[in-house]
């Protein structure tokens, strides 16, 4: 699919029309089904929060993933031109977000922030994008940064990309039983 302008004019009636289709892009609507991932090359994954956006990584196997960086979230340019820099500097083979669910395992209204950001970063970016349920991540991320003994203030600082690994560690742990 590619963007374009159709006109037409039927019997006496000028019609223009003005069709405007979404960029190609290879992901499915709902960005979780991860038969297609690739099977080797790094895979960024973010832990996505209203203020705060953790960043994780792993390595070019896809044994392990590790946390990176939190980026200030403040609008949706700036964290694009972010992201972006990082996919490149990583040479990232795929994006990842993380899908909040309720307890229950419904959605909640972030599952519909998550699921518009994968839509944007799918027609921004040219490598796939998914989700991955992130239930319960930030409280593993926070017992963990708990159990190594950092402060409370330091741990406050990492939890967001510790988070990301935990959402990147348990997509690859998918992806591998899939295979």
């Amino acid at each position: 699919m590619k963007k374009g302008l159709f006109q037409s004019t039927i019997t006496d009636y000028p019609l223009t029309i003005k069709f405007v289709q979404d960029k190609e892009t290879t992901n499915p609507t709902d960005f979780t089904d991860i038969s297609n991932a690739p099977d080797n090359g790094r895979i960024v994954a973010l832990d996505i929060g209203t203020k705060r956006v953790g960043v994780a990584v792993c390595d070019e196997l896809q044994i392990t993933a590790r946390p990176v960086c939190v980026i200030q979230r403040t609008n949706w340019k700036k964290l694009l031109k972010e992201i972006i820099e990082l996919l490149a500097g990583f040479d990232a083979k795929a994006l990842v977000l993380g899908l909040p669910y309720n307890f229950d395992g419904s959605e909640s209204e972030m599952s519909q922030e998550a699921r518009r950001l994968a839509r944007n970063f799918s027609l921004s970016i040219d490598i796939p994008v998914y989700l991955q349920d992130e239930r319960m991540s930030s409280y593993a991320a926070k017992g963990y940064l708990w159990k190594t003994g950092l402060s409370e203030k330091e741990a406050r600082k990492r939890v967001d990309s510790e988070a990301a690994a935990i959402i990147l560690s348990d997509f690859l742990e998918l992806k591998t039983q899939m295979k």
